[in-house]
């Protein structure tokens, strides 16, 4: 696995006033740049690309919805290099309309864990002040295996994902960023929405 797959914590940092597309850095716990991602704008079927930095020359992982449109959508997390399939995140569409949960499957689709929206209280009255910032656990065989927190405001979205739990590393980082990534993009629709 590439080395900016192995740090304990992550800022994954979006503009949001981006008319030609989100422009996507995330950064290792010493604010040095490790991965880069450049999405266009008005695509059908969402697909991120993670880089190695801003050249995009090297290619890391790539994240893909299954479907065009789907409350519950199904996000693909494949390794760039080899072809192979880390596994999927499958949002909870109807679950997800008052508290955001996530499923974190396996290469076969097998359930490994869930990420959820800590705080159900905040969860509803964000969806009316939306710059309130979140909280998510990653759970796996009932036990924490990364945190996330979205700070949120007009022009920019912040995810900052922390492994410091899953000492045991339960949870292949790079789909603990990859769920970052879709907690930073997808959920941050809402806010300025």
């Amino acid at each position: 696995m590439n080395q900016q797959f192995n740090h304990r914590e992550y800022l994954i940092r979006r503009k949001m006033l981006s008319v030609l597309g989100a422009k996507v850095h995330i950064y290792d716990g010493d604010g040095q740049l490790v991965l880069y991602s450049q999405m266009k704008a008005f695509k059908l079927k969402e697909e991120i690309t993670l880089y190695e930095d801003e050249s995009m020359q090297s290619e890391l992982l790539r994240i893909k919805a299954r479907k065009i449109i789907d409350l519950s959508a199904t996000y693909d997390v494949t390794d760039s290099a080899t072809g192979e399939k880390i596994g999927a995140l499958r949002r909870r569409g109807l679950k997800s309309i008052v508290k955001d949960e996530w499923i974190i499957l396996g290469q076969n689709d097998e359930e490994l864990g869930k990420i959820k929206e800590e705080n159900a209280l905040l969860a509803i009255i964000r969806r009316i002040i939306p710059f309130i910032p979140q909280s998510y656990l990653a759970e796996m065989d009932d036990r924490e295996a990364a945190a996330f927190r979205r700070s949120p405001n007009p022009f920019l979205s912040k995810v900052k994902v922390d492994f410091a739990q899953d000492t045991g590393g339960q949870l292949d980082r790079r789909l603990g960023i990859a769920a970052g990534l879709l907690l930073c993009l997808i959920e941050g629709k809402q806010d300025t929405a």
